[in-house]
Order: structure tokens, then C-alpha cells, then sequence
């Protein structure tokens, strides 16, 4: 049996970088489903530590980790000088001076052998892969791990890629999803497809699928169990939980209705779905310049949000949001696999 089939509650908390904490993934391994972090946003020690922290919590590897995959970010500093004169005003309204320059504040999985050597030591159940794929050797290295490998799509050829580089599942990640949306690459076309309609494109690839994007209760779960999905992936569902590490202000936003999501590059340099604010809309402009490389583009976002708040920051949600609970996460793990029964039995 594979660590997806095998859970309990069918069940993925959706290994978010820089919101998932080792708290949040081992209280919801602990509680029977899978417990992820996201790795992409930290150095390898930090990496390192995080792990070994949340398998000290749980007594074993049964957790999840996400690595990103993106091109290298091409510097520009031209596109980057525009970018940040656009922002200048932001910058002066908020109290502060824009940074003199922009920086690749992230490293990609693909470069990134300190990270590599971490993840193979920690031995995680499962590594998963945003924004495209590792690199052979760096496959077989976390393969001969033991770790199983999936990787995020958002289109069948997407799912193609991931089937023929020999991973063992693919994560669907449909157009309802918080977060960075995993597609391979930013600047080509995107079919927009919701996550059942992505699941019905990737079932004939034969791989164990993953269903991600707008999955908010047990209901929504057995929808894609019973559309063939082994398991789901939920993200803003355990952004209200109190182990993540989402700011107060994120947090009053959710399980709140009212206003809709967007999908928007101005944040980070990629596209990302959240809740809308000033730098969005500013992204959205038509006078807005063209934007530096991911996660180039990121370090302008990071340091707008230090200098002017909310206005600014990246408070990623899925287009669920509004029914997001919060309460503990062994709590909400627990409600949902009494959801997921139920369901089940009224059909």
C-alpha cells in the first residue's frame, strides 16, 4: 500500500510554503490524514529543521513535503527598475523608500543540491513538486529514498509530463485553488479547468490522482473520491486552524462571504489566487509595466507588504473560502472523516 492509500482520512493538508509549520502537519498526520510543509521558501537548514521537528512530533516520516521547480529567475534589471518605479508611490504612500534593487529571494528545487541532500535524509512519506519537475538524478535520489513522488498538474499535458518522468501520483490542481498555481509554464496558456473537469482529463493517465482547488468539507471530498480521485488536497480549509501561521488579518478574512478571490501575478511574479488588496489591483492596471521574473517580482511584493500592511500582502484562498472553519486541526481532520461517513452513507 502507498501512503495515500493507506490514510485513515483521505485527506491532504495542502503543504503551503511559508503557512504550513511543522505544528500544523504533524497535528493533522497525528489525527489520521497527511500533514504537508512546503519547503520552497526556506534554505535547506531551515528545511532541515522543520522537518526534524515535525517527525520528532509524530514519531515517524508519515508527512508530506512540496518543492518548486520554476526556471531560475532571469534577471532584467531594466524590467526590474520599471517595475519598482511603478511601485514607488505605493512605497512613499506606506512611509517607506523602494529597495535600491531586486533580488531571487527563493531557490529553485532545480539548482538547489544542499535542499536535495535534506529532503533525502529526512526520508518525508511523500515529496511532491510544484511548477514542473526535478531533474532526473534528483528523482532517483528521492525515490531510492522511499519517498512517493507526485507531481501538480493543471492540464493533461501537464499530467503527461509527470506520468512519463515515472512519478507515482499526480496532485490535479484545478483553477479553484489558493495559492501559486502549479502550471509548468506562467507564460503559456492555461485552460482554466476546474478540478473535476481536470480529474476526468487526467483519469485515463492511470496514475493515483489527487484532487485539489475549492475542496472545503467531507461533502466536497467524496464528490472527487467517488469521481476517482484517491484522496484530496485541501489548503485554505487549514489556513484558519491555529497551528498555521497565517497572520490575524488573513485569518478574519476567511469563513466570512462577501467578495471573491483573484488570480493575479502582481504579488509574486507567478500566477496566485487570494484575496484581492491594492497591489493586486495595481498588477491589474493597465498602465502596469511588464514583471520582473518569479521570485523576483516577490521581493518588491515582500517589501511593499513590510512597508504598508494588508495592502500589499499575499493572503492566499481558494475560491471555498468562505466556508473555511476555524477550529484545531485534529478537530477539523476528525469533522471531516464524520463528513466524509456521512456523505458516504446518504450518497
Amino acid at each position: 500500500m502507498s501512503i495515500l492509500t493507506e490514510l485513515t482520512v483521505p485527506v491532504l493538508q495542502a503543504p503551503m510554503a511559508g503557512t504550513a509549520t511543522p505544528a500544523l502537519a504533524a497535528e493533522v498526520s497525528l489525527a489520521g490524514a497527511l500533514g504537508g510543509m512546503g519547503l520552497a521558501t526556506v534554505s535547506a537548514a531551515q528545511g532541515a529543521a522543520m522537518m526534524a521537528e515535525v517527525q520528532e512530533r509524530i514519531g515517524s516520516n508519515r508527512y508530506h513535503v512540496n518543492l518548486f521547480c520554476h526556471r531560475p529567475a532571469t534577471a532584467d534589471p531594466a524590467r526590474e527598475a520599471a517595475w519598482l518605479d511603478y511601485l514607488s508611490p505605493e512605497f512613499r504612500r506606506a512611509g517607506a523608500e523602494p529597495p535600491a534593487a531586486l533580488r531571487e529571494i527563493f531557490t529553485s528545487f532545480l539548482v538547489d543540491e544542499a535542499m536535495l541532500a535534506a529532503v533525502v535524509a529526512a526520508r518525508p512519506a511523500m515529496v511532491s513538486f510544484h511548477f514542473g519537475l526535478p531533474r532526473a538524478d534528483q528523482l532517483a535520489a528521492l525515490r531510492a529514498s522511499g519517498a512517493l513522488l507526485a507531481g501538480s498538474a493543471t492540464s493533461l499535458a501537464e499530467g503527461e509530463a509527470i506520468r512519463d518522468a515515472g512519478l507515482d501520483a499526480i496532485i490535479a490542481q484545478g483553477y479553484e485553488a489558493g495559492g501559486h498555481r502549479g502550471i509548468f509554464d506562467p507564460d503559456g496558456p492555461d485552460e482554466q479547468l476546474s478540478t473535476m473537469a481536470l480529474i476526468e482529463a487526467l483519469r485515463p493517465l492511470g496514475l493515483p490522482l489527487v484532487a485539489a482547488g475549492g475542496i472545503m468539507d467531507g461533502r466536497d471530498a467524496v464528490r472527487f473520491l467517488d469521481a476517482g480521485a484517491v484522496a484530496v488536497q485541501m489548503g485554505t480549509a487549514f489556513v484558519a486552524c491555529p497551528e498555521s501561521a497565517a497572520k490575524a488579518p488573513h485569518r478574519a478574512l476567511l469563513g466570512q462571504p462577501g467578495q471573491e478571490t483573484v488570480m493575479t501575478r502582481a504579488i509574486s511574479g507567478r500566477p496566485a489566487r487570494g484575496f484581492p488588496n491594492r497591489l493586486t489591483a495595481l498588477g491589474a492596471s493597465a498602465e502596469a509595466p511588464p514583471l520582473p521574473d518569479y521570485p523576483i517580482t516577490y521581493d518588491a511584493g515582500k517589501a511593499l507588504a513590510a512597508a504598508g500592511g494588508t495592502d500589499y500582502a499575499a493572503q492566499w484562498a481558494g475560491t471555498g473560502y468562505a466556508r473555511a472553519r476555524a477550529m484545531p486541526a485534529a478537530d477539523l481532520v476528525a469533522t471531516l472523516a464524520r463528513e466524509i461517513a456521512e456523505a458516504r452513507k446518504t450518497g
